[in-house]
């Protein structure tokens, strides 16, 4: 063969494997493998051992840190403070595992959305009923509010001298710029099917008329929160609704309003429980999405790649941020 034929075959074969290898490392790149890792999707959970103990006998240590809401989960180019979803897993895995025979959760929240906080305390009576194990909470240095709501369904609750605690109610609020926008002479044009369409939108004031309506859904949740109260902590309707008018308690007067049960930090919380239910052998374990070897080297590949920056960021999370009020057992500005 000539000079040319050979040249031809070469740049063929050349195409050719360029052309598999493309078509391989796009398949690769929509695979699930590189989904779960880029956007921090259904990873599996992985054990990370505290304390060294039995295989049979072990207590889940969970952590609750931030404001309690379903905001996504975290992926290789932005976390996010609390993965509600991640926190529901693992409650999940201790209801499949056996293994588990206690849990302590680390609460340190000044709550946050109604429904969130309300799909933890289920998942936490279910634990309780089903599998029968003793819930022990350990207060950070806040836990108010929905922070509170969590912790109530358990069997016993430490609390800091220092902790900020209580903030028992419901809150809903929202901006109303209807003042600001005439003061610059901007007019808001609304089209609505029904006269209360556009209630606490923020583009005119609320009538008294919806305030009452607001009001009502207000007073039902704040009675779901003070059922959950008596319930979690054997009190009466009066003795919850004494400090349920969403004042905050430091760890003492907590415990004197019968909030919780003793001071104490984490370590003394874990060393209860372990005298408490004969678990001095037990392994100390907690959760975490399992996201090393070949995915983590995959994921921060990826991000070097294609990762949006800082800016990309910011504008992502102000497009998919809703100014819409809703139910917040939450103390503090949000």
């Amino acid at each position: 063969m000539n000079t040319k034929r050979w040249i031809a075959i070469i740049i063929a074969t050349f195409l050719f494997i360029f052309s598999v290898g493309l078509n391989a490392v796009i398949g690769f790149f929509s695979s699930d493998l590189v989904s779960s890792v880029t956007e921090g999707t259904d990873l599996p959970l992985k054990e990370n051992v505290l304390e060294s103990g039995s295989i049979t006998e072990k207590i889940a240590l969970l952590t609750v840190n931030g404001v309690i809401q379903d905001v996504g989960s975290g992926t290789v180019w932005s976390q996010v403070e609390y993965d509600h979803q991640l926190f529901l897993k693992q409650l999940d895995k201790i209801l499949q595992d056996p293994t588990v025979q206690a849990v302590v959760i680390s609460v340190n929240s000044p709550g946050g959305g109604a429904i969130e906080s309300a799909e933890i305390h289920k998942k936490l009576v279910q634990i309780k009923k089903e599998r029968n194990i003793p819930i022990y909470v350990s207060m950070g240095s806040m836990a108010a509010s929905g922070g509170y709501y969590i912790a109530a369904p358990a069997d016993k609750i430490y609390a800091h001298r220092e902790t900020i605690t209580g903030s028992i109610g419901v809150i809903m609020s929202g901006y109303n710029f209807s003042k600001l926008a005439e003061n610059f002479g901007v007019e808001f044009e609304t089209i609505k099917s029904g006269e209360h369409k556009d209630m606490f939108s923020g583009t005119r004031p609320t009538t008294e008329e919806e305030k009452a309506m607001m009001q009502e859904m207000i007073n039902d949740s704040y009675e779901v929160f003070v059922d959950v109260v008596e319930e979690g902590r054997g009190m009466s309707e009066a003795d919850v609704k004494a400090v349920a008018d969403g004042r905050i308690l430091g760890g003492s007067q907590a415990v004197r309003a019968g909030l919780v049960d003793e001071l104490g930090g984490l370590e003394d919380v874990i060393a209860s429980l372990r005298n408490d239910y004969g678990l001095q052998n037990a392994t100390l374990l907690e959760y975490s999405a399992e996201t090393g070897g070949l995915r983590s080297f995959i994921g921060m590949k990826v991000n070097s790649l294609f990762g949006p920056s800082a800016e990309q960021q910011m504008l992502t999370k102000i497009m998919n941020s809703s100014n819409s009020p809703r139910l917040m057992y939450l103390y503090g500005e949000f």
